[in-house]
């Protein structure tokens, strides 16, 4: 009993009541619990440092994205990097090493969302970046590139191309740096290398085009993708290169007149003796140094491996490796190949491949020429390649483009899908033109018999298609002028180079050219004179059709007039240049359209940077008939439409051309009459038509006139810039006059001109009234004889300019600038003639005029008083001076004085009642 009864107090049965609850176990959990509101605004808020783009992520988080597993992650982090950087620009500057390098890295990315992506960020980059601010980390970018090329990947290679676009289109010149290395790279996408069969042992590669059927593009298609990259990179390294030519007309290195820089000679200058010109005897325009000495470059101190192609040994050897892979892309593309029966028509993708394996020939040609060598460097290429260039190249030569044309069912073809029709655009001409340029650079004057050949249907190519009329834009014109000259060099007897030149005309003559084409054309007949005009009079035999050209070189001028400046500077150019060497035939057309080039205003701009244009006229000489009228004209522009520097250029021109220019020799058959020179210069001097003074007599009142009451002269006010353009013009004009030998006949010249066409005119132009002032103090010495007329006139002319200059507003900035130059002119007259001051002092008649002219006649004699060099000459007319004064005492009398009259008794008593003997220091200030 008692072991059972502790088996039940062990387990014994808790009974339960009805209505109580039930007791809780004693390992029962406790499930009640209690919430409160956390609050993080701080954590919510933005980074203050850091910007962020829509979806709250600033740079670090996007840039952290760009290792993650995830290609959707990453795609969207490189859209919000571009999202990011495009509202906020200066994070760009502050991360740029993280961003490129990141950038970069995805390259070679395996899915072709995220490398479009980094491409897309990439050209966003390179519109912000300047080339010193991705310099440093450029070699980072340059690798994944290479490594992105050379992947084993075909989308990473095709995506690869686009990244190389986007840097060559913004960082040309950092991506040649490494051109030995990507250079490779292009090789190796279209090919791979191949064990010569000749040599079992490893010394020589060679390389052998590559057909991969994984693309999504055909392997012809492939190739043309990777040449067309090819030739833009070649044509980087081509304009990166230290020395720029023209593509089409080049000179040659061993050309002794390939440089020629023209001696900038001042006449101005000259004539004041101030510019020395050296002349240098059978030396041209620069002395001919012969030396054996080169200066080394700085690179020929770099391995040859950094020199990429600027090394000759490095340049040879990629040609020797991308010649062959061009050819055999020809040779696919060819007629031949394609379409057997078409002859020489392409197709369009035929085309454009071919054009790419010649345009990375030529490139590679005009990196030749930039060696030292440049001769050995065409030897060693002829040697090697003309063979297959003559075999391939010029086998179908020339060639047409094919165009492709869907028809309609019911057509005449309707048995085939498309029908061939030769195609009338000039689009093949530059495949065509590129060929003969590649060509004709290997030809030469030695190796023309065997040349003859292939030499003739280049030369009928070259003829017959400048003679068909067509239009052609300025790079075929270049490329067409420049196979032309080329062949002119090889073969330069007139039987050969006349049809040319003569080819060449005939395009010249067509209407509605373009202006670069019009430029081209004129280069390519300029070089062609002059270098026919280099060659000695014993062998010289002046083409026909170049001396044709010449002749109607001025009518072109004549009729052309200012419609094109730019145009008619290069006439002109040449036309001086011609005109220099006496070209009789160019000189008797310019003599019968002198007048009509002067009306046409053919010199009103001149070529930037240079007044040489107008020279022309230096040698041009003068026919009795005909000089009045072509001074007439030229006076008339020069004093309307050209600039005061070629204004007095052409002066100093005629000034030499006239009798009076000092030659040694005899000139009489260039030199300008006598009295139309002087005829000429007087017209100039007042800058007026005798038309236009007798209009000017009818204007009244103000603001165009200044009047006074004790002058009969009023004066016209001109503009500030006619005024200056007067002025400079007399400037010249005063310095042609002060070096005629007789002085006192050419002031009676002068003065006898003065009292015809002035004396007696109640308007006179400011400009006008100054340049005579400013004309009679140059030429009067102590000979010259002045009449009585010519007393009154300049006396009156000088009191309206005082008057006109006192009366001046400040605020009037247009005039302002004409009072130096005017108040000098009329203080100069007034010393050099006393009888000039006494007759201006005794024609201030105050009696006449209103009280408010009075303080302006007073101030005008107190500054008199005060100048120093018309001292002497008031003390002289002292008593003159004196009554003046009083006379304006007697008007103002009963009056309060004012301070001016005050000012004028001060002067009066300090520097004439007391008289000072010579003249003080002191010059009149107003």
């Amino acid at each position: 009993m008692t072991k059972k009864r502790k088996h039940q107090e062990d387990f014994q049965k808790v009974k339960l009541k009805v209505g109580k609850k039930k007791p809780k176990l004693e390992n029962a959990t406790d499930t009640t619990f209690k919430t409160k509101a956390i609050q993080i605004p701080e954590q919510l808020k933005e980074d203050g440092v850091l910007p962020t783009q829509n979806r709250k992520l600033n740079i670090k988080d996007l840039l952290s994205q760009m290792h993650h597993y995830s290609p959707g992650v990453k795609h969207n982090a490189l859209l919000g990097l571009k999202d990011l950087l495009s509202q906020y620009p200066f994070v760009i500057d502050a991360h740029l090493s993280n961003i490129i390098s990141e950038v970069a890295a995805v390259f070679t990315d395996k899915d072709s969302g995220v490398r479009g992506a980094a491409v897309h960020l990439l050209q966003f980059l390179a519109s912000k970046l300047r080339a010193e601010q991705i310099a440093p980390f450029f070699p980072l970018v340059s690798a994944h590139l290479s490594s992105a090329m050379t992947h084993i990947s075909e989308g990473i290679q095709e995506d690869s191309l686009k990244v190389l676009d986007v840097l060559l289109e913004a960082y040309p010149a950092l991506l040649t740096d490494r051109s030995s290395i990507l250079l490779k790279n292009f090789v190796e996408l279209i090919s791979h290398q191949q064990l010569s069969k000749r040599l079992k042992s490893r010394e020589k590669l060679s390389w052998m085009l590559s057909v991969n059927p994984n693309r999504r593009v055909t392997s012809q298609q492939w190739r043309l993708n990777v040449l067309t990259r090819l030739k833009k990179f070649l044509q980087a390294v081509v304009d990166g290169s230290s020395e720029t030519e023209d593509e089409g007309l080049q000179e040659q290195k061993d050309s002794p007149h390939s440089v020629r820089n023209p001696v900038c000679i001042s006449w101005k200058v000259h004539a004041n003796n101030q510019q020395h010109i050296q002349l240098f005897e059978n030396g041209g325009l620069r002395p001919k140094i012969n030396s054996s000495f080169r200066l080394r470059s700085l690179a020929s101190v770099m391995d040859s491996a950094e020199k990429g192609l600027s090394s000759a040994e490095n340049l040879k050897g990629f040609i020797e490796i991308i010649i062959p892979l061009l050819i055999e892309c020809w040779i696919e593309a060819s007629p031949a190949q394609s379409a057997p029966i078409l002859g020489n028509l392409l197709e369009s993708e035929s085309q454009q491949l071919m054009q790419q394996v010649l345009s990375i020939i030529h490139l590679l040609w005009k990196l030749t020429k930039r060696h030292d060598e440049t001769y050995k460097m065409e030897v060693w290429l002829r040697m090697n390649y003309l063979v297959d260039f003559k075999h391939h190249f010029m086998r179908h030569f020339p060639y047409s483009l094919q165009e492709t044309v869907k028809h309609k069912k019911k057509d005449s073809c309707k048995g085939n899908k498309y029908c061939m029709t030769s195609s009338n655009s000039v689009d093949h001409l530059l495949l065509n033109l590129t060929l003969c340029d590649i060509m004709v650079s290997l030809a030469s004057t030695s190796t023309l018999q065997m040349d003859s050949g292939w030499l003739d249907m280049i030369r009928k190519f070259v003829t017959d298609t400048l003679q068909d009329g067509s239009k052609l834009n300025s790079k075929q014109v270049n490329r067409l002028l420049g196979v032309t000259w080329r062949l002119m060099q090889i073969q330069q007897n007139k039987v050969a180079t006349e049809p040319l030149i003569k080819a060449v005309y005939t395009l010249y003559q067509q209407r509605n050219l373009l202006f670069p084409v019009r430029t081209l054309l004129l280069k390519f007949f300029s070089r062609v004179y002059q270098k026919e005009d280099l060659r000695t009079q014993r062998i010289r035999s002046r083409s026909k059709v170049l001396s044709r050209w010449l002749a109607g070189l001025p009518q072109q001028l004549a009729l052309l007039g200012l419609r094109n400046p730019e145009l008619s500077n290069q006439l002109i150019d040449i036309i001086h240049s011609a005109a220099s060497r006496s070209n009789k035939e160019l000189l008797q057309s310019l003599q019968a359209t002198a007048a009509r080039i002067y009306e046409a205003s053919v010199f009103v701009k001149p070529a930037s940077g240079s007044i040489a244009s107008p020279f022309s006229f230096f040698s041009l000489p003068p026919h009795p008939l005909q000089c009045e009228v072509t001074l007439s004209s030229l006076q008339q522009e020069l004093l309307t439409k050209m600039s005061s520097e070629l204004a007095a250029t052409l002066i100093g021109i005629l000034h030499m051309r006239s009798s009076f220019a000092g030659w040694k020799c005899q000139v009489q058959d260039n030199s300008v009459n006598d009295v139309d020179y002087f005829s000429f210069l007087f017209s100039t001097l007042i800058g007026f038509s005798r038309e236009e003074l007798t209009s000017l007599q009818g204007i009244r009142g103000k603001p165009h006139i200044s009047q006074t009451q004790l002058s009969p002269v009023r004066l016209y006010l001109t503009d500030l810039d006619q005024f200056l353009h007067h002025w400079a013009v007399t400037e010249m004009i005063c310095h042609s006059l002060s070096t005629v030998p007789s002085q006192s006949q050419c002031f009676d010249i002068l003065q006898t001109g003065i009292c015809k066409y002035l004396v007696g005119l109640v308007v006179i132009p400011d400009s006008t009234a100054g340049s005579v002032l400013c004309a009679i103090n140059k030429l009067l010495d102590q000979a010259c004889i002045l009449s009585e007329n010519l007393h009154k006139f300049l006396a009156s002319c000088c009191y309206s300019l005082l008057y006109f200059l006192l009366t001046l507003d400040k605020e009037d900035a247009e005039h302002v600038q004409k009072r130096d130059m005017l108040w000098g002119s009329c203080i100069s007259a007034l010393a050099l003639l006393p009888r000039l001051l006494r007759l201006m002092l005794q024609s201030l008649q105050v009696s006449r005029i209103c009280r408010e002219e009075l303080p302006v006649v007073a101030q005008l004699l107190r500054l008199l008083m005060q100048h120093g060099q018309l001292r002497s000459h008031m003390i002289t007319n002292e008593f003159l001076v004196q009554q003046i004064i009083k006379d304006i005492m007697t008007l103002k009398s009963g009056e309060v004085q004012e301070q001016w009259l005050t000012d004028l008794h001060y002067c009066f008593n300090i520097y004439l009642a007391s008289h000072p003997q010579g003249p003080g220091p002191i010059n009149a200030v107003y």
